[in-house]
């Protein structure tokens, strides 16, 4: 991995977290089409810090929101708000883990084209619904609203499956307008990224990805400035135009990623590998 390679995955990464596209399938798809291999060292400690400057985006973008968590910690409505938005995914999550399941595993690379075929639904959906009308009588954020959009978050656990995208749908689908409902997505993110920075962080320093930090300190340092300040653009720039843009064009670049991806793995180009399902 070199300076360009980490650079071009920051912006990826700083775009394709705030656009409802995949960030993870968009990445994958990324490393292998630059021909490097997503479970070595330095790109597993790549991947883990790039979430961090995502963070860092979400931290500056919604700063006043997160400093009147602080002020009023105990009786803060909007983080009641996100602990019920984020308690699907972990308990999907430590169901896997009490069972020894990992969802990686069971979807694996071979259905990241079916995912991103999956996220492009999703997003057909999701205009469909914000154009019903009823997100007029929901003026906020509600607990129904939280709950089934940290449904949908624990679906995007399933590789190609954007979980924007995903959570955005459940927000609308609930009577959210888009705006409302992307904008409680992006804060979702924050426990969603905090804790994959957690999990895959003490993953990677058991496996000794730590030890190349120093090695690889300018690119990585390259990657994640960018995957911050790109964040932060791109986060912004979705707040204001989202109600006046269709997510109807997001699903027609994730159906095209998805075909492309598909037929990659029907040719083996890039190493990509065969396409498969959890039943095959």
């Amino acid at each position: 991995m070199n300076i360009l390679h980490a650079a071009i995955l920051g912006v990826i990464q700083g775009l394709a977290e705030f656009l409802p596209i995949s960030s993870s399938g968009h990445l994958e798809v990324a490393q292998r089409l630059m021909g490097l291999q997503a479970d070595s060292m330095d790109m597993m400690l790549l991947t883990v810090l790039l979430h961090a400057g995502t963070l860092a985006a979400v931290a500056v973008v919604f700063w006043e929101d997160w400093i009147g968590i602080l002020k009023n910690l105990f009786h803060s409505r909007l983080l009641g708000l996100l602990i019920v938005a984020s308690l699907p995914a972990l308990i999907v999550k430590l169901g896997l883990k009490a069972v020894d399941i990992d969802i990686d595993a069971v979807f694996g690379g071979g259905f990241l084209g079916i995912g991103f075929l999956i996220t492009g639904v999703f997003l057909l959906l999701a205009e469909l619904f914000s154009h019903r009308g009823r997100h007029a009588a929901v003026k906020q954020v509600t607990v129904k609203n939280a709950a089934v959009m940290g449904c949908f978050q624990a679906l995007a656990m399933i590789p190609g499956v954007s979980r924007s995208g995903s959570t955005t749908l459940g927000g609308t689908a609930t009577g959210l307008s888009k705006r409302d409902a992307i904008k409680f997505s992006f804060l979702m993110s924050a426990p969603a990224v905090v804790g994959s920075l957690l999990l895959e962080g003490k993953d990677a320093y058991e496996q000794g990805a730590f030890g190349f930090l120093t090695a690889n300190i300018v690119p990585i340092a390259v990657g994640v400035v960018l995957a911050a300040v790109i964040g932060i653009l791109t986060a912004r720039a979705m707040l204001k135009i989202i109600n006046k843009v269709s997510f109807n064009w997001f699903a027609l670049h994730v159906f095209l990623v998805g075909i492309a991806v598909l037929i990659m793995q029907a040719t083996g180009f890039a190493g990509f590998p065969p396409i498969s399902t959890p039943l095959s």
